[in-house]
């Protein structure tokens, strides 16, 4: 298929059905404002989810959408006010684009924000197009040393920074992330570059167990089925030789992960839950309460989250490129959205529309 057009995008029109159209190229609206050729983006769990369930709780495809939030380009033009970019910088988009006046934005919890824009969230518009809009300040840019693909995964990177602080990681410490999926990956990686010298990893599926290892993980644990949260706590228990992690990530969204995760933290312990799931499941109440455990939900990522996450990856401390399974041009959209909703690959990379 050749594409043409000035803005050729990748449009989800419901459940199921997408298609490639060509859309007007979006203006810039403020001073501030830079417009970036998108060049990669990644496929994440909630544009398949989009893509197969056309909603995400509150927030429903009620109109054609264009798809995607992982991306990263190159600048092509620049606002009057513009100071941080110039045309031709190459930079991570961060998607959402908060209200800036409400008590969470000024709090500095814009993730937190009600009024938020972001890209592929219901009814606002996502990245895979050719040309995108962000403000200046919402765009970091990449050094010398990271590439185009590796800026695309500064998105996901980012969820996993967030998760991470948010956990309050210490140099030192023993952290278990259930899920072994791109966003318990990079948790994996985080948390080993935030300081921890164990990370256990768990998940179902072997391979992913293999990967979590070439990531980060110092151990893995694969769940043995029909075992209660408190058998299995027991036997990772054991495998860490009797001391139960400090910190807990869920990256599953899964019931029997989080039970299991609260039931294995150590007395006074954090957990996180950065994975989506059930709306409702059982939870442990008692053991949560007498461990006096600490726990924490995770959306998205704040101020500081994304820059470090670039910085991870210039400074080698994390290796984003060994999540890419997949590399496809950008007609070959929807077969790379088919790959994902078959379980195949870890992280799918579309290349930006090809330059007429």
């Amino acid at each position: 298929m050749t594409l043409t057009g000035e803005n050729p995008s990748f449009v989800l029109q419901k459940v199921n059905e997408v298609s490639f159209e060509e859309r007007p190229i979006p203006a810039l609206s403020s001073p501030k404002d830079v417009r970036i050729e998108i060049k990669q983006t990644g496929i994440c769990g909630s544009d398949v989810h989009y893509y197969t369930h056309g909603a995400i709780g509150r927030f429903i495809v009620k109109s054609p959408m264009v798809l995607g939030h992982e991306s990263a380009g190159v600048v092509t033009e620049v606002g009057s006010g513009v100071t941080s970019l110039k045309v031709g910088d190459r930079v991570a988009l961060e998607p959402g684009i908060p209200c800036r006046y409400c008590d969470h934005c000024k709090a500095g919890k814009y993730n937190l924000c009600a009024d938020m824009k972001f890209a592929a969230t219901p009814p606002y518009d996502g990245t895979l197009c050719r040309y995108y809009v962000l403000p200046e300040d919402f765009c970091v840019k990449l050094p010398d040393t990271v590439s185009l693909e590796e800026g695309a995964l500064v998105e996901p990177l980012s969820v996993a920074v967030h998760v991470s602080k948010l956990a309050k990681i210490t140099p030192g410490s023993s952290v278990i992330v259930f899920g072994a999926g791109p966003v318990g990956l990079l948790c994996c990686a985080v948390a080993k570059a935030f300081g921890a010298t164990t990370v256990t990893a768990v998940d179902l599926v072997q391979t992913r167990l293999d990967l979590a290892k070439e990531v980060a993980a110092t151990q893995c644990f694969v769940p043995t089925k029909g075992d209660s949260a408190a058998e299995s706590a027991a036997k990772i228990k054991e495998l860490l030789g009797g001391k139960a992690p400090q910190f807990a990530i869920d990256a599953s969204g899964a019931a029997a992960s989080v039970n299991t995760a609260i039931h294995v933290l150590a007395q006074g312990g954090t957990y996180v839950q950065a994975g989506m799931g059930a709306p409702e499941i059982t939870f442990p109440i008692t053991e949560f309460t007498v461990k006096e455990l600490t726990a924490h939900g995770s959306f998205r990522y704040g101020p500081g989250d994304y820059q470090l996450a670039v910085e991870l990856v210039a400074s080698g401390m994390v290796d984003v490129k060994k999540l890419i399974t997949h590399r496809v041009k950008f007609e070959e959209a929807e077969e790379a959205f088919k790959l994902v909703v078959k379980g195949q690959g870890v992280k799918i990379l579309i290349g930006g529309p090809s330059v007429k």
